[in-house]
């Protein structure tokens, strides 16, 4: 039987996972990867600091699934096929194993990300995929009998089946690309980023982390909680990540401008944290507030909240009045914030948009407007929150198109 010829756009983590998917399923058909850059892998090489965050240790698929602010019931299906179990065992058969770290991140042992950039290049080359960088595709016109032809620069191919992988559509060209082919995409806007943050007060402490904080957007339903990180221009880690990329679109129609408020001691409520200050005046009347900081606030954070609540240098505890008790609780418990910008996640690039997912058969990844078509990883309108989630959707869209367009006939 003749093989098929499969052109893949995009040398990302899903343009890699489906070519060798599909190579490894039936090695008669030829099968190309075009890449407009320079390197292959890029985002991989640069993921979790340098590590690569490859998946998440959730083993439950519809679990899993709870991650993605878009994308969630269409991935329930194909994670059911390719989970984050696969992505280890994948992995671990072709000699890199992966450690889960306390948080459920999932990395290398060998804690560099090169490991999973030259496993996946190893076996694409093993598995005899065409492999080519610096080479945009700027056209793609369907033929009348059934495939494609494209042009790349002076070059121009054919081939039975397409897979498309660019990556997020933040280039207009692959949004154009994607709308020549009868399809419509949802407008790109970004997602993971951190909150820039103008007051004073908080810029006056980089650095500081708390493990365990609440963060709302005031106005709309918007609510996280988990670690936090006071950078030099506002505020990011894991909690902020989060609400940017479950506000992605709603923060963006506020052009970036909002209010948050943060509960700094979210596992207590008002009347035992007024029962803390309570106790802290009657066991240390002649200690000065700022100079003791409660449970896990750190000392400097401590000194800028109380301050904010109008506590002088050289108030005791004794002294403090029933007022400042009210302003300092309000201080701790709900912070207000005023955002004026963002900037991006560096280690994640992730948008949220992209094809629309009622256009793609996830039981194949084909489009359901082109036969031949396939799409796979973040050129879908799939997104999911830091932690290795983005990743994992790559590997099992990746995978799925793969599988299915290795197949001869022509449902596939």
């Amino acid at each position: 039987m003749t093989g098929k010829k499969i052109v893949i756009v995009g040398g990302g983590a899903a343009g890699f996972f489906a070519a060798i998917a599909c190579a490894e399923a039936d090695s008669s058909n030829e099968i190309s990867l075009y890449e407009r850059g320079s390197h292959f892998l890029t985002k991989v090489r640069i993921s979790g600091g340098g590590r690569c965050n490859v998946t998440h240790a959730c083993f439950e698929p519809r679990q899993f699934t709870s991650r993605y602010p878009r994308g969630e019931r269409a991935l329930i299906s194909p994670f059911h096929r390719f989970s984050a179990t696969d992505t280890v065992a994948w992995f671990a058969s072709r000699g890199v194993i992966l450690k889960e770290e306390p948080d459920g991140r999932m990395f290398p042992v060998t804690d560099s990300s090169e490991t999973i950039v030259d496993c996946l290049l190893t076996q694409a080359r093993r598995a005899r995929v065409n492999l080519f960088t610096r080479s945009a595709i700027q056209q793609i016109t369907r033929r009348a009998g059934g495939g494609f032809s494209l042009k790349s620069g002076d070059r121009s191919m054919e081939c039975d089946r397409l897979l498309m992988g660019t990556g997020g559509c933040r280039a207009a060209g692959d949004s154009q690309l994607i709308e020549s082919l009868g399809h419509s995409v949802m407008s790109p806007v970004p997602s993971l980023f951190s909150f820039h943050v103008a007051t004073p007060w908080l810029l006056q402490i980089p650095g500081i982390s708390l493990p365990d904080v609440e963060v709302s957007v005031v106005d709309t339903s918007l609510r996280e909680r988990g670690p936090i990180l006071i950078t030099h221009n506002g505020v990011s880690g894991p909690v902020i990540l989060r609400l940017s990329a479950w506000g992605a679109r709603i923060l963006h129609e506020r052009n970036y401008q909002f209010s948050i408020r943060i509960n700094w001691l979210p596992g207590v409520e008002d009347d035992e944290f007024r029962a803390l200050l309570n106790t802290q005046r009657d066991s240390h009347p002649n200690r000065h507030v700022l100079n003791s900081p409660l449970r896990s606030i750190p000392a400097r954070l401590w000194e800028q909240l109380s301050l904010e609540a109008g506590v002088n240098r050289d108030t005791t505890w004794g002294r403090l009045t029933r007022l400042q008790v009210n302003e300092l609780t309000r201080s701790v418990r709900r912070a207000e914030l005023r955002v004026d910008g963002k900037s991006l996640n560096k280690e994640e690039f992730v948008t949220c948009g992209g094809v629309n997912l009622r256009e793609v058969d996830f039981k194949t990844m084909q489009s359901r407007l082109v036969p031949g078509l396939y799409f796979a990883g973040e050129l879908l309108d799939i997104d999911g929150i830091t932690g290795g989630f983005n990743f994992q959707a790559a590997w099992t869209t990746g995978w799925i198109a793969g599988m299915a367009m290795a197949k001869h006939d022509e449902t596939a």
